[in-house]
């Protein structure tokens, strides 16, 4: 039986390292099995991680200082085996990945994959699950106008740390929620990032630079 990639720290081996595929799984993390790689976009690298119910994690700026730091609290969260696939060998991530580049190409209005919520409860759930059903490309809404449409008027900060939660940005995308009297509001991936998805949209225009 050949190597495989296999995120995690198994016999001193580090995530992205490979590892011999002979080990014992019972010297594994169990759990549903966690696909997850790395790949370009136009506003840096971006890490992407599914499980067979759907894709579970989006990280910006991962660079490959950041990526041990990504992956290893998120394994241990949702107690997966987790395999980085060689570029272009995906299976639970190659749709992600293709309408990803459809999206940044212009071609994507709205991604169309399973999504796997479990990095997400309550309230912050509720709010985004709303965000993502009525907010389309292009459009922006308010924190308090999306609290209110999340049957919570009042709770705009509320929905502010929600977006803040998020763990699916750019797919789920908090970088469409501004402020009530028309300021950008802020990002986790970074206010100049949030302004480059938002002209990518049309919504600011596009950087002379």
């Amino acid at each position: 039986m050949g190597p495989e990639a296999v995120a995690g720290v198994v016999g001193g081996a580090t995530y992205g390292e490979r590892v011999d595929s002979t080990v014992d799984s019972t010297e594994r993390p169990r759990g549903p099995r966690l696909e997850w790689t790395v790949v370009p976009s136009d506003i840096g690298p971006l890490l992407l991680a599914a499980t067979p119910e759907g894709l579970v994690r989006v990280e910006f700026h991962a660079g490959p200082d950041r990526v041990d730091a990504m992956i290893g609290p998120l394994v241990s969260r949702l107690g997966g085996d987790a395999r980085r696939p060689a570029p272009g060998a995906e299976v639970l991530l190659a749709e992600p990945v293709r309408q990803l580049r459809a999206y940044f190409s212009g071609a994507l209005r709205r991604f169309a994959l399973p999504l796997d919520w479990r990095l997400s409860s309550g309230f912050n759930r509720q709010v985004l699950q709303e965000l993502d059903r009525s907010v389309p490309y292009g459009a922006v809404v308010g924190y308090g106008e999306l609290a209110a449409r999340a049957g919570q008027p009042g709770a705009a900060q509320a929905v502010g740390n929600a977006m803040g939660s998020n763990p699916l940005p750019l797919v789920v995308a908090c970088h469409r929620v501004v402020e009530n009297d028309g300021g950008i509001g802020g990002f986790g991936g970074g206010v100049e990032t949030k302004r480059l998805l938002l002209a990518l949209e049309g919504v600011l225009p596009q950087p002379l630079f």
